[in-house]
């Protein structure tokens, strides 16, 4: 069966709203508060005698999964007779997240699909109970758009900390179209995310595959060197093991001092430290809180070794390559004898596993978030060092072995941001009335094992073609999703 594309809808009213236009003729514009019940939930993690046992869905819990199981991991905790009433969980509900650090990442939805009797919503929660002119899972999807989401963000009010308010919540104004449309948008919306969602499953085992490839290279030549046959010697460091026999393993403190040098301007570059990436310039996207001013902040310079002291055991660390500002509380390694270390090497070797787990082992603190790596520790870490000539060597060859890897991660990860930005897009045109889905949803399989491969002649796979058509200046993923 051959379709056509999603079309408009045949006609369409002026919304009265300016930044949602025109929407289709027989859709409403409601404000939550008409639609749904709003409850804010004050249930803390606190375990009391005097209350009843329950399970708390918390902010993670929300900001973490378009839906909510009973089968999901919750925190124990207590409640009161009365929060356990107001607060207990029902499936149709859609919790949103009504805190953040930054106002862009506030208002994130969250189906409650399965619920129990001892299930509520925990602190920085708002629960809205559906009435019975809207679905729950439409609700979700809604604020899941472009257009109902950015209401939210420009409603939280805050400076270092952002929320929304109950009259800012119940003001927000969503797109209402009637129960049968809902019905159809969640059922065409459902089928293409779970398309979507199968194809990044893919795509990040890839990845992982991939990056897995990637450390199995570098450990290899950075701990034992480009000859196979070398002869090997105990290196003296249990973590260790053998290592080739001409190589020196000294403690970093005979490479490595720890300096301390501020910024009086703070108008150095700002540097990131991760354990993905190492050490790079801070993107502008970042938004994470910053203080008003830079001054005082640490300088790092080219060959510095930089370490996220509360995350060194992630390996957050890496070899500078330019100058730059990192937190005031970041450690700063310069190197005493620039000649004897490839800075390109050691950021290898820093990173391997073997040192990811020393970092771990050698980190102090009362807790596992509180954990530091203080610079004895760190200065006291045994580092391999070969003749230079060979560090250049290994240098030389790893970014050869990897060239074509780190290209196909790079080209695996676009393409996952490329679908998931396509799915937001699809989310938003949908839910607003841009593209009628009615006819193609209505011939989608009622039960489809969403496991077998989809042929030429299933109904689903030409409803699957609708949405591939939509996204034409991304063809080439369009077309994965739909394999």
């Amino acid at each position: 069966m051959t379709m056509e594309r999603l079309k408009s809808y045949p006609s369409y009213r002026p919304s009265g709203v300016e930044w949602l236009e025109d929407v289709p003729e027989r859709w409403e514009i409601r404000r939550i508060r008409s639609v749904a019940d709003m409850r804010v939930s004050n249930v803390d993690k606190h375990t009391k005698e005097n209350e009843l046992p329950v399970r708390l869905c918390n902010y993670v819990d929300v900001y973490k999964n378009d839906r909510i199981t009973d089968a999901m991991p919750f925190m124990n905790a207590t409640a009161s007779w009365n929060e356990i009433e107001r607060f207990r969980l029902e499936p149709g509900d859609v919790l949103i997240t009504k805190d953040s650090e930054a106002w862009d990442d506030i208002g994130i939805p969250s189906l409650v699909v399965e619920s129990a009797h001892d299930l509520l919503a925990g602190y920085h929660l708002a629960l809205l109970r559906p009435s019975n002119e809207v679905l729950g899972a439409y609700l979700a999807l809604t604020f899941r758009s472009r257009v109902v989401a950015y209401q939210f963000h420009v409603k939280a009010n805050g400076v270092t900390r952002y929320g929304l308010t109950h009259a800012g919540i119940r003001s927000v104004q969503i797109p209402l179209p009637p129960l049968s449309e809902q019905r159809a948008i969640v059922r065409y919306l459902d089928y293409v995310d779970r398309r979507i969602r199968r194809y990044v499953a893919v795509k990040r085992k890839l990845i992982a595959l991939l990056e897995e490839e990637r450390r199995a290279i570098i450990t290899q030549v950075v701990t034992r060197g480009l000859d196979p046959i070398v002869r090997l010697k105990p290196s003296g460091v249990e973590w260790l093991g053998d290592v080739s026999e001409h190589w020196e393993v000294r403690r970093a403190k005979f490479f490595y001092r720890v300096t301390d040098e501020r910024s009086a301007t703070g108008e150095e570059a700002l540097m990131s430290v991760s354990h993905i990436t190492g050490v790079t310039l801070r993107k502008n996207t970042v938004t994470m809180f910053r203080s008003e001013s830079n001054i005082g902040y640490k300088i790092c310079r080219p060959g510095d070794i930089v370490i996220n002291t509360m995350w060194a055991y992630m390996a957050a660390l890496g070899v500078a390559r330019q100058s730059g500002l990192v937190s005031p509380s970041y450690g700063v390694y310069r190197p005493i004898r620039d000649e004897r270390l490839n800075p390109d090497y050691v950021d290898f070797i820093l990173r391997t596993e073997a040192y990811r787990a020393n970092y771990a082992a050698r980190s102090t603190g009362i807790t596992h978030s509180r954990l530091r790596l203080y610079a004895e520790s760190f200065l006291d870490i045994p580092l391999l060092c070969p003749p230079k000539a060979e560090q250049d060597a290994i240098i030389e060859y790893v970014d050869k072995a990897i060239n074509g890897i780190d290209a196909a991660i790079t080209r695996a990860r676009r393409q996952v941001e490329l679908v998931e930005e396509y799915r937001t897009r699809l989310i938003s045109d949908v839910v607003t009335g841009k593209l009628d889905v009615r006819e193609v949803a209505a011939q989608l399989l009622e039960d489809a094992d969403d496991h077998e491969p989809i042929g030429q002649g299933d109904p689903q796979q030409n409803g699957l073609a609708e949405t591939i058509h939509y996204a034409e200046e991304e063809p080439a993923i369009a077309e994965e999703v739909s394999i």
